[in-house]
Order: structure tokens, then C-alpha cells, then sequence
């Protein structure tokens, strides 16, 4: 989550820490006069592209249901594999069909009820190792948190050990999964700091939103887009509505460089 905070008086250490926050603000293309295209830019980003992924699934993850933030790990999961957005979405639909919405019921069902619901909705090319890998976070799940993600997220000291926390809950969960996972829930949890995609990344550059050197990663590129985000807010969506579908053009149109048939093509430098 943001954190913020102003003191009349500034602690040793401060005037550097501004410096730094200064030359972030300064590779933000939204400052001095870009300011106005960028707000721009990212109302036409998220009239065109959709964000978050969670509530195309129908998911709410700001409301306090267990359910369906553990819908929303599940979804993780079948989205770290590299398989198409649209088989992850039946599948996740066919678990759901089958009452498949908890580590209890998943475990229950056995490895070979986990085949079939995974083949019935198309993943079929992970099948086999998706169930074993199901099967074990699950248990590791139940047994150090009693199946109880946010006892999970109250149980790291930070955010990094969050992230350390949801590997260690099985050898199929990396980073990729980790950062589909509290992408979404930046909003929420205050310990969810996943560093961006680096397909948010490419859009986010091809767009001129910042500029960063080509591969750049790190936690650094999180506050450059928070900081354009309060910017250009946009009524009625959040932050990790415009990272994901940042996330979705990078993904389906900047990568691919589908420039035509890419929604943006007009802001696209």
C-alpha cells in the first residue's frame, strides 16, 4: 500500500531520500506540461483495455469474503503457467461449476478429480502437473495457516517476506504467480508490493507514461506509475485496475507489436 506522510521537522536522511523522489518524479512523463496527456492517455487506457483480472473472473477482492480472494490464488496459479488468458478463465469456471472454491474441497477431490476438472476446461497441456502442484500448496496451505490466506498475510513481517511466504507454499508457486497474486491486491493488503510486470513495463514506455532503461525492473518502477496514477486518477477505478491492463496491452499488442490492431495505437511513440 502507499504510504504517506508529511513532518514539519525532516529526520537526518530526508533531503536524500527527496533527491531520489525528484529524479523519479523527473523520468514521470506526467510532469509540467505532459501532465494533461497523461491524464489522457490513461482514461483512454481504461475505457479501452480492461483492468483487473480478479473481476473479469466476477470477483471481489475489496469485499471481505474469503471466497473469493482464494478464487483469486487459485486464478493465480492457472494464470502462471504459460497458457492463454481465455483457457485459464473456463478452467477457473469449470472449478468453480464443480464447487472447487476452497483447499478443503480441492484437496478432497483427490488428484484425479483435479485432472478432470483441469481437462474439462481446456488445460489440458498442464493437467498432470498442475494437479500435483494443486494438491501440494493446498496442504502446505491448511497446515501452516489452517487454509486462511489472510492469516497468511498477517503472519509476514514485510513485504518481502510475504512474497517468500507464498513460494515456500510450493515448489509451482515463482515469481510470476506471486506477482499476478498481490498485483490486485496493492489496494489492499498493506503487504502486498509485488515489483511490475515487465510487460506493464513495455506499455508503460511505449505509451511515453515513464521512461525507463529497456529491461529495467525493481520496486523503483512501482512508485514512478503510483506517482502518475494520483496524477491522472480516473473516478471509480483503482491502481491495480490500471497496472493490469497495462499488464494486458503490454501482453497482447506492445510484445507481439500488433501496432495496427493495438487500441492505443495513437498514443503508442
Amino acid at each position: 500500500m502507499l504510504h504517506a506522510g508529511t513532518a514539519s521537522l525532516r529526520p537526518r536522511g530526508t533531503h536524500r531520500h527527496a533527491k531520489t523522489l525528484g529524479k523519479k518524479r523527473s523520468a514521470v512523463a506526467g510532469s509540467g506540461p505532459t501532465a494533461a496527456r497523461c491524464r489522457v492517455v490513461i482514461s483512454a487506457l481504461l475505457s479501452r483495455v480492461p483492468g483487473r483480472f480478479s473481476s473479469e473472473l466476477g470477483l471481489n477482492l475489496f469485499a471481505p469474503r474469503r471466497r473469493d480472494l482464494f478464487l483469486w490464488f487459485l486464478a493465480a496459479v492457472l494464470y502462471g503457467a504459460r497458457i492463454s488468458g481465455a483457457i485459464v478463465a473456463r478452467t477457473h469456471a469449470e472449478f468453480v461449476r464443480r464447487g472447487l472454491t476452497s483447499p478443503q474441497t480441492i484437496v478432497k477431490t483427490g488428484w484425479d478429480g483435479l485432472v478432470r476438472a483441469l481437462d474439462a476446461g481446456g488445460y489440458t497441456r498442464y493437467d498432470f502437473k498442475t494437479a500435483t502442484k494443486l494438491l501440494e500448496v493446498m496442504n502446505h496451505l491448511l497446515d501452516q495457516y489452517g487454509g486462511d490466506l489472510k492469516r497468511l498475510h498477517d503472519a509476514a513481517a514485510d513485504a518481502r517476506d510475504l512474497e517468500t511466504r507464498l513460494k515456500s507454499l510450493g515448489k509451482g508457486i515463482g515469481d510470476v504467480t506471486v506477482q499476478i497474486f498481490l498485483r490486485e491486491l496493492r489496494d489492499i493488503w498493506p503487504k502486498a508490493q509485488p515489483t511490475l510486470s515487465p510487460l506493464s513495463i513495455l506499455a508503460a514506455r511505449d505509451l511515453a507514461l515513464f521512461s525507463t532503461q529497456r529491461g529495467e525492473r525493481g520496486r523503483g518502477t512501482v512508485d514512478l506509475l503510483r506517482i502518475l496514477w494520483r496524477r491522472s486518477a480516473v473516478e471509480g477505478m483503482r491502481f491495480s485496475d490500471s497496472e493490469s491492463a497495462l499488464v494486458r496491452l503490454g501482453r497482447d499488442y506492445c510484445r507481439r507489436q500488433r501496432t495496427q490492431a493495438c487500441p492505443m495505437r495513437e498514443f503508442c511513440v
